[in-house]
């Protein structure tokens, strides 16, 4: 069953701008020993800036370190149909334990495009595949007539849903009337949303992997009715996503902090990028960060 907490790795980078396999292995290291539920490798670990060939290394890479300690999610998300369902039958055969797919970005399709492009992947695999409406940061909102369609025809063990879109209470309650409150959803943004939709029906959390140890003591702290411990937490959670307002300042900003806790050697990120840390920003986000440290130590 995936259920709990699921950070997305970030990549490290080497001055080539390769994926840094040392530093990665000690980031899962790093992660195992939060206790973690599983992991994911998806937008903020950057796939979408490498090649296809890359993304297939990137998961081997992560299953290798892993050696089936943990499980492991992956994003399939792709601009076309075929090559996401190559991504997610060569992701099944080298046994991930489920995928995760955004919608195509670059070349915006009608509904129905959208739902050949969800049912081709889901059809091609055997594994559960979550459905990740990206739309804060790319493209538009998925239509909830989609997420009905996707249910009837595949039933909640097969489709489960990330849904990131604004406003994320009242369209995960749309979502769970659709599926009857049984819809296995997952908070997609850094935890700044798990109070409110925690009491919906959370299945839960797949935030970054930079603070991870605060957004697993929240999702306890909610999953034993702790709602004062819980709202000490989210105040400063909310705090430090304020500055991430975009796909790069998420990376930014996780790497940035990867690097303050010793996980990471650099803040490298696969250019172009629209977003860097400046001096003012970075003091702004350290102080918000001892705060978060001293609530939780």
């Amino acid at each position: 069953m995936i259920r709990g907490v699921y950070p997305v790795i970030q990549i490290p980078l080497d001055a080539d701008e390769n994926i840094d396999q040392k530093v990665l292995a000690n980031e899962i290291e790093w992660l195992i020993s939060k206790k973690c539920a599983g992991l994911v490798l998806a937008m903020v670990s950057e796939v979408m800036r490498f090649s296809f060939i890359e993304r297939r290394t990137m998961w081997k890479l992560v299953l290798e370190n892993l050696q089936g300690r943990l499980p492991l999610i992956v994003s399939v998300g792709s601009e076309s149909t075929a090559i996401a369902v190559n991504l997610a039958q060569l992701a099944e055969a080298d046994e991930v334990t489920a995928l995760m797919a955004t919608p195509p970005a670059a070349f915006p399709a009608p509904e129905n495009e959208i739902y050949i492009y969800y049912k081709s992947i889901i059809q091609s695999v055997n594994i559960p595949v979550i459905i990740q409406d990206a739309s804060n940061y790319m493209g538009q909102p998925l239509a909830m007539s989609l997420y009905e369609k996707l249910l009837d025809e595949f039933g909640v063990d097969r489709v489960l849903f990330k849904p990131e879109a604004k406003p994320i209470k009242e369209r995960m309650q749309q979502l769970q009337k659709i599926a009857k409150g049984k819809a296995k959803v997952f908070e997609g943004q850094s935890g700044v949303d798990l109070l409110v939709t925690h009491p919906l029906g959370l299945a839960g959390a797949m935030p970054g992997a930079e603070i991870v140890w605060a957004v697993i003591a929240l999702w306890d702290a909610l999953e034993s009715n702790d709602l004062l411990k819980a709202e000490q937490i989210h105040v400063l959670i909310s705090k430090l996503v304020v500055f991430q307002t975009s796909l790069d300042a998420y990376v930014a900003v996780e790497k940035y902090l990867l690097v303050k806790q010793g996980v990471f050697e650099s803040v490298r990120q696969r250019g172009p990028v629209n977003f860097k840390l400046d001096q003012e920003t970075k003091n702004e986000i350290d102080l918000v960060f001892e705060q978060l440290l001293a609530l939780l130590q």
